[in-house]
């Protein structure tokens, strides 16, 4: 019997189509990606800190389009010759799975009396409180087990504590999966993340940086906990506030506070809106690019330049490949590399030599405000130098078209 359609006889039931059917959009960025990560590596997870970092820096669709894709960073790093020493140490790694086991001892007793404690005081005592299992195949099946322990837990109206669950999140048309360190539902049907860090609490304070880093992070739960939210009628409160816990002082003994992170929440929110959908960033790239730690520097090389990336001071303390892009943006003289408030400064004049050929007056638009006030700022430097007696043919060499200024100002 012929495989193709219409060459049944009249009156027989219709034969079953043998053409494949046709990639779905989801299904054809799935395989990009796999492509761009190269034949048999596997993906690496995107996680909420690389979310946070992604999303404070939303320009760069290098670290998009990497993050998207699932490449490990690191070791595109080191291949690249510019190896990261950005990571947690084994050290640190191992001491904060201790104390996480701790905090979460006894079904998570001393967890929930923290959060009873620090932001529901009004509530019953959370003595028996449910701890569903979350075991599921995959992240996908992860993320649905947890969605529907949170249906169940709010209307159950108890404590509820779910431990490491599986949230999902969209960013930039690509699917998310993010573990936070534990989820707790409280009597009134509200949830609220709980971030539990290794750094300590010193007489009741933190390092403002690693608090700001830990709340920037929790953001991003939130984010994924408002999705699993608007799902359900009516929809629960998700918290603006989280509890984070911490070593108490030097000792390893877990101390609690509540963090507000509704200002964390707005930026990073609308900041990954921003970000170019990933499918747009792979459609740009050259045919056959791959990021592939295994092929040649040169050619593993020309892919990553082939993605724009916005460099600045703060990747280095977030971005396994800010050492490479250093260099690049050192060796192009942008001037990113003397940081953002620098850059928004400085307007349309994007390379130090611009800067200062603007400076000089050789180049630049007089009515610019960064031009006029790069001009105004060499004249006043001039000056200066002129009154403590350098000569004028010094200051004149310093830069560009400065001898003629110093005239005038003299």
């Amino acid at each position: 019997m012929s495989e193709f359609h219409g060459s049944a006889s009249p009156g027989s039931p219709p034969e079953p189509t043998r053409t494949p059917h046709p990639r779905t959009r989801g299904t054809a960025l799935r395989h990009r990606l796999a492509e761009l990560r190269g034949p048999d590596v596997p993906a690496r997870a995107l996680d909420a800190r690389a979310l946070a970092a992604l999303a404070a820096n939303p320009g760069c669709r290098r670290r998009a389009i990497l993050d998207g894709a699932g490449v490990d960073k690191a070791a595109l790093a080191s291949a690249l010759g510019a190896p990261s020493v950005f990571g947690q140490s084994q050290f640190a790694f191992i001491r904060g799975n201790a104390f996480e086991a701790r905090v979460k001892a006894d079904g998570g007793a001393e967890l929930l009396r923290l959060v009873h404690e620090r932001l529901d005081p009004g509530a019953g005592r959370p003595d028996g409180a449910t701890v569903p299992d979350l075991a599921a195949t995959g992240p996908e099946g992860r993320a649905a087990r947890t969605a529907l322990a949170l249906r169940e837990a709010t209307a159950a109206g108890g404590w509820t504590l779910l431990d490491h669950p599986m949230l999902a999140l969209d960013v930039a048309g690509s699917p998310a999966f993010l573990e936070p360190d534990a989820v707790v539902v409280h009597p009134d049907g509200g949830w609220t993340v709980v971030e539990i860090k290794s750094f300590p609490l010193l007489d009741g304070s933190a390092d403002p940086a690693k608090v700001g880093a830990a709340a920037r992070q929790a953001a991003v739960y939130v984010l994924a906990l408002e999705e699993v939210a608007a799902q359900l009628d009516p929809a629960p409160r998700v918290r603006q506030r989280i509890l984070l816990v911490c070593p108490r002082d030097f000792s390893n003994l877990p101390a609690a506070s509540a963090v507000d992170i509704r200002k964390q929440r707005a930026v990073t929110g609308r900041q990954l809106a921003r970000l170019t959908r990933i499918e747009e960033i792979a459609d740009a790239l050259p045919e056959g690019a791959c990021f592939s730690p295994q092929l040649p520097a040169e050619e593993l090389t020309a892919a990553v330049e082939a993605v724009e990336a916005a460099y600045a001071p703060e990747c280095l303390s977030a971005c396994e490949l800010a050492f490479h892009c250093r260099a690049r943006s050192r060796a192009s003289g942008a001037v990113t590399t003397l940081g953002r408030p620098a850059r928004a400064e400085l307007g349309g004049l994007a390379t130090v030599a611009e800067v200062l050929a603007a400076a000089g007056g050789e180049a630049g638009d007089p009515d610019d405000p960064a031009v006029a006030a790069l001009r105004r700022a060499a004249a006043l430097r001039a000056e200066a130098l002129a009154g403590a007696g350098v000569p004028v043919e010094d200051v004149a060499d310093a830069r560009p078209g400065a001898g003629a200024e110093v005239a005038r100002c003299r």
